[in-house]
């Protein structure tokens, strides 16, 4: 057989081009060598499926990897069969697509891994998820949820069967029940027998005649079901509890999945959580932080009473033992912690202004503490600044 002529070459191209540039070229030339366009012309009629020969390799992705590593023994098994290529020494029929078919063979009776499980082995059902939303109090105490969901479960027309009701899966005629057959193949090592997966019953050894029209022979359907499920307490905003089986059903006698339980909780007006702590803010008047007072304070059980002491500071925080979040699936609670914050009155009456400038007059250094302290260090630093200036 004569030497075929490089591709890439025919097509005026360098290995490596862009699949842009092939395209490009065999058009430019086709349109050139077109025999309608070269009535009577032999040697453009030859150029002319030279190129289309060259574009029908190095246009298919899979064709011009082979051809890139092999040259035309990749594309053409009978490609120098004389000369005791592989596609002539084995007998023709043999090409690289075999080669790796039988080598993964080899290989795998040593003990290597095979890219197919056996169809009839049991397989877990995959996992569920949803995703639940709750409000902070019921995140804090636990509640109960109505979830709908979809799940693949076994038909319940065929029990799985996948076969017709009446009807049952027969024996794969072409492996007898196998799920494999053996086959001969000449190699370079000499002839080989191999064995595959049957392709008429996918490994599996029977083969459905007539499918169930419930599930279409594939042994399970898709329900949408509505599910109660018990929300723990204590669990924060994006935290998952699993419930064990409530997932997809398994595959020939596999265990079912999990449901995986996403909680959203939603934001509280008065409470905020860090940890198993709730923090609460309550503005109180000047009057209450100044003689002291007995104020009401919001906790995830309710309402309870506190008496705030004399003297109260902005800022103050007071603890409430065991009046936080319930720990998760555990026995305790955390904490709740309260912040005053003081308002300062706005909107004030004449006679309320007065009365607030005589109760300034009445006030001395001693009744504030941290302004005394402020002015202390105020003299302080200027004096220290002045005895520097001498």
């Amino acid at each position: 057989m004569p030497e075929k002529k490089d591709y890439y070459e025919s097509l005026g191209l360098k290995k490596g081009c862009s699949d842009d540039e092939i395209k490009k070229a065999y058009r430019s030339l086709a349109k050139k060598y077109h025999p309608d366009l070269n009535p009577g012309d032999k040697d453009a009629e030859a150029k002319f499926k030279e190129i289309g020969e060259a574009y029908e390799v190095l246009s298919d992705p899979e064709k011009k990897s082979r051809y890139d590593q092999f040259g035309h023994a990749g594309v053409d098994p009978s490609y120098n069969a004389g000369a005791g290529g592989f596609g002539g020494g084995f007998g023709g029929g043999f090409g690289f697509e075999d080669l790796g078919d039988i080598f993964e063979n080899i290989f795998s009776g040593f003990g290597g891994s095979t890219r197919t499980r056996n169809p009839n082995q049991a397989i877990r059902g995959n996992d569920i998820q949803l995703n639940v939303v709750v409000s902070f109090l019921e995140a804090a105490w636990g509640c109960q949820k109505e979830v709908s969901f979809q799940r693949l479960e076994t038909c319940r027309t065929c029990s799985g069967s996948g076969a017709a009701s009446g009807t049952s899966p027969e024996t794969c005629s072409e492996c007898g029940g196998s799920g494999h057959v053996r086959v001969s193949q000449r190699t370079p090592l000499g002839i080989i027998q191999t064995t595959k997966v049957c392709k008429k019953c996918g490994g599996k050894g029977k083969v459905i005649k007539t499918p169930c029209s419930s599930c279409n022979g594939l042994g399970r359907v898709r329900r949408t079901l509505k599910q109660t499920v018990d929300i723990p307490a204590g669990i924060n905003d994006g935290q998952t509890f699993v419930i064990r089986g409530q997932g997809d059903n398994g595959v020939n006698g596999g265990p079912s999945g999990d449901m995986a339980v996403t909680v959203s909780v939603r934001p509280h007006p008065l409470f905020e959580r860090d940890g198993f702590d709730v923090w609460c803010d309550i503005p109180v008047t000047f009057a209450q932080a100044t003689l002291g007072d007995e104020i009401t304070v919001p906790t995830i059980d309710g309402k309870v009473k506190y008496n705030i002491p004399e003297g109260s500071q902005p800022g103050t925080v007071f603890r409430l033992r065991n009046k936080g979040i319930p720990y998760v699936n555990g026995k305790g609670r955390g904490e709740q912690y309260v912040r005053i914050n003081i308002e300062v009155p706005t909107g004030l009456s004449s006679k309320q202004k007065e009365a607030l400038r005589e109760f300034e007059k009445i006030s001395s250094d001693k009744n504030y503490s941290k302004r005394r302290s402020f002015l202390d260090k105020l003299k302080s630093s200027f004096k220290s600044e002045d005895k520097s200036d001498k």
